[in-house]
């Protein structure tokens, strides 16, 4: 069996599954790679990189940096600028703030356009007063860096962040569906082979107010709509995790430069593209 450790950071619980238990300098690495991760890149704090990108200064994001700001570019140019980081400041007025007001404080504002920013490997500048949002792909990239640290210490886990699936481990996984109308159901599972990884997004997972809800359109800063639920498996969970965000506003085939398999509902049911490893329930 499986040795299993849970926790919490970056308000979500997560779940890393091991051959054998991971050791307390295992752990210790794990818990300073996510906290530097979330002061570099997370929105809700005054001491981290995003307070001072919104004064328009360049700053370096870090080693990795470069590989989800080349995600992001490839998601932009693939969903003519729907999926686009700097949407931080359309969440904040919709009242997805640093307070959690859930409280409009305006009408649906368009978030500054990606081609404005200026990136060259880690170190990026935005326009004064945007604000940086990696949400929609970068719950998946950290669990890939997780799953890379413990891999690289002779390890073979998967890594969950709540439902953002880096699998290194030697089985497939069954991995079940969770209904975007009723979470005790699920719509089907998913078979996911080892090296492989599953991310969702679903408009119920964070919503307030009538209609509102974390999956905006950058062009517009108002919430998708027509699709409900996505979820995508790819070679990499950050791939996965954007791509699932990409399919609120994109075809598939828009997406094949990615390499996934995806799943989505809409108003005309549930749908996968060809070849995708999901049993759907009737």
């Amino acid at each position: 069996m499986p040795e299993t450790w849970r926790f919490d950071a970056i308000g979500t619980t997560w779940a890393v599954d091991t051959a054998d238990p991971l050791t307390p300098d295992e752990c210790r690495a794990v818990a300073d790679l996510i906290e530097e991760a979330d002061r570099t890149w997370s929105r809700f704090r005054e001491d981290g990189a995003v307070a001072r990108l919104r004064t328009g200064q360049g700053v370096d994001l870090g080693a990795d940096a470069a590989d989800l700001l080349d995600l992001y570019d490839r998601l932009d140019a693939a969903t003519d600028g729907a999926v686009n980081p700097l949407v931080g400041g359309s969440l904040e007025t919709l009242g997805y703030d640093a307070a959690y007001s859930l409280r409009p404080h305006g009408r649906p504002e368009p978030a500054p356009r990606w081609a404005a920013a200026e990136w060259d490997g880690s170190r990026l500048r935005v326009p004064a007063g945007a604000v940086l949002d990696v949400g929609a792909a970068g719950k998946g990239w950290l669990a890939d860096r997780v799953a890379d640290l413990l891999a690289a210490r002779g390890h073979a886990p998967t890594v969950d962040a709540s439902g953002d699936i880096a699998h290194r481990g030697p089985m497939p996984l069954r991995i079940a569906l969770e209904h975007p109308g009723d979470p005790t159901l699920a719509v089907g599972v998913v078979t996911l082979p080892s090296g492989r990884a599953l991310c969702g997004s679903a408009v119920n997972r964070r919503a307030w107010g009538d209609g509102l809800h974390h999956v905006l359109d950058a062009r517009t800063g108002a919430p998708a709509r027509g699709v409900v639920a996505a979820w995508a498996v790819a070679d990499s969970a950050a791939v996965a995790d954007g791509c699932a965000t990409a399919l609120f506003f994109t075809p598939p085939e828009r997406l094949a430069e990615f390499g996934i398999d995806a799943v989505w509902i809409d108003a005309d049911g549930l749908h996968s593209t060809p070849g995708c490893p999901v049993e759907v329930f009737a």
